[in-house]
């Protein structure tokens, strides 16, 4: 019996649940809120084109950095794992804008020569 230690020593009283960090809940809320709001304000205000998509994938691109280092805790892990998460993953969207850009001159190629 001697040799079992108190783990209530670090907690307060025993059952007592830790205090919740809501100060970092509510900042993640309003950074996410304002970057949502941003990438409104830019889908319905700016006219169609280029720019506009531009912005709006840079914005979400962001978001997307955010919401992966917060919620799935990448932003607290050494930097070996970050970049072995970070590079297959860039490494597959430049595969998917490579198919669509081949894709799209393929398809136009075959259109255009049976047109």
């Amino acid at each position: 019996m001697a040799s079992h230690s108190n783990h209530t020593e670090n907690f307060g009283h025993a059952g007592e649940i830790p205090k919740a960090q809501t100060k970092v809940i509510w900042k993640t809320f309003f950074i996410l809120c304002t970057l949502t709001a941003i990438e409104f304000a830019f889908a319905f205000m700016m006219d169609p084109g280029t720019l506009r998509n531009a912005i709006f994938i840079i914005l979400t691109l962001f978001k997307a950095f955010y919401i992966v280092g917060e919620f799935m805790h990448l932003k607290h892990e050494t930097k070996g794992l970050i970049w072995s998460v970070l590079i297959p993953t860039a490494l597959l969207v430049w595969l998917l804008v490579a198919l669509l850009v081949e894709g799209t001159f393929y398809g136009e190629s075959v259109f255009n020569y049976f047109k």
